[in-house]
């Protein structure tokens, strides 16, 4: 019994071993088979089809190369072309903004619609001398976009505008599209709409034919800046913060009907962003308010106007002023000390701090 006992412990030993090798030899071949499998494995070929071009393909015909890595700029005549944007930077242009606006002139679906003007967007950022070599009939092309049904469409159509009005040769064309930007804002409520027309808007000059257009749709404005959407409230104070510097534009913004709730936005909890907007736009409509153009005629203003909620006996402005001298933000309290001394301090004798006499509702008994 004592010899038989060694002997099966050698048994099990070697079996131990076989499987061992039984299961190396496994392993390889499927590892042999992966890498079998991986060298057949190609790319599909590139065509001139919508959503080949928007994934920047090399070109129709060629392989395209993976997302995640893109393929190096090669040093040798011949070799791979690379990043479009690596191109650019050796001096060559890449054809691709060329090849999604020709894309774009094709009848397509919304869906491939949308792709291609997401990356004409992304290409006019990085692309910027095959942007600067784009023409104004690109820019119409684009524009024809904002006539589509589809809202997201129309959304990166206004992305697109942007990126474009970053360069200045194409900022007056992209102007004229200004009043079909103004309406859409008004009638379509969709926040990223808004964020996105806004943001164009507020990187153009608005030229003065549109003046009449902004009258109409102020009550839009002003419903977008007391909406719950961060983004789009900054983006509509910036817009009406520049309006208002306008002196036949102010009086509408003045009387423009707002909620009864609107100093909500002036409570220390809203975000330091949007505080330091809405100050921005107060001290804008104190300054022109207490102009001596502006002064020299009598304005009336309905009972529920934007003038009764900051400006009117009853407004409860200065105690929410008060709150934001000592706000965490600096930038906030600055502004809230800008806005405290544009009520105290009419432009006309602005020149004399001693004569400055508080106005009849703000900060009374010298508050």
């Amino acid at each position: 019994m004592g010899k038989c006992i060694p002997r099966c412990l050698g048994q099990l030993d070697i079996r131990k071993s076989v499987v061992s090798l039984a299961m190396g030899a496994g392993a390889v071949y499927l590892l042999y088979k992966a890498i079998k499998a991986g060298i057949k494995c190609q790319p599909p070929l590139c065509t001139n089809s919508p959503i080949c071009i928007a994934r920047e393909c090399a070109g129709p015909g060629e392989r395209a190369l993976p997302q995640e890595v893109p393929a190096p700029e090669a040093s040798t005549v011949g070799g791979p072309k690379g990043l479009a944007i690596e191109r650019e930077r050796h001096g060559r242009d890449s054809g691709e903004i060329r090849r999604l606006l020709n894309s774009l002139e094709s009848k397509q679906d919304e869906y491939a619609k949308s792709m291609i003007l997401h990356s004409i967007t992304r290409c006019v950022y990085l692309l910027e001398a095959e942007a600067s070599a784009c023409t104004t009939d690109d820019i119409r092309l684009v524009g024809y976009m904002l006539d589509d049904e589809d809202n997201s469409v129309k959304i990166q159509a206004l992305n697109t505008l942007k990126a474009f009005s970053g360069i200045r040769k194409f900022r007056l064309k992209i102007q004229e599209h200004s009043i079909k930007v103004l309406e859409l804002i008004s009638t379509i409520w969709d926040m990223d709409l808004h964020i996105a027309g806004l943001r164009l808007l507020n990187s153009l000059p608005l030229p003065d034919y549109v003046h009449p257009q902004l009258r109409r749709v102020m009550p839009a404005l002003m419903e977008i800046l007391q909406s719950e959407y961060i983004l789009a409230q900054v983006q509509a104070l910036r817009l009406l913060s520049y309006l208002a510097q306008k002196n036949d534009l102010l009086y509408d913004i003045l009387n423009c009907q707002v909620h009864s709730n609107f100093l909500t936005l002036f409570q220390s909890t809203q975000p330091g962003s949007l505080l330091f907007e809405v100050l921005v736009f107060a001290e804008r409509l104190s300054e022109g308010r207490n102009a001596p153009h502006y002064r020299a005629v009598k304005w009336h203003y309905n009972e529920r106007s934007l003038h009764e909620a900051l400006f009117g006996d009853e407004s409860r402005l200065a105690d929410r002023l008060l709150a934001l001298v000592i706000h965490p933000e600096e930038d906030v309290q600055i502004q809230a000390c800008k806005v405290i001394v544009s009520l105290q301090c009419p432009q006309d004798v602005g020149a004399r701090p001693s004569s400055c006499q508080p106005s009849h509702s703000y900060f009374r008994n010298g508050e």
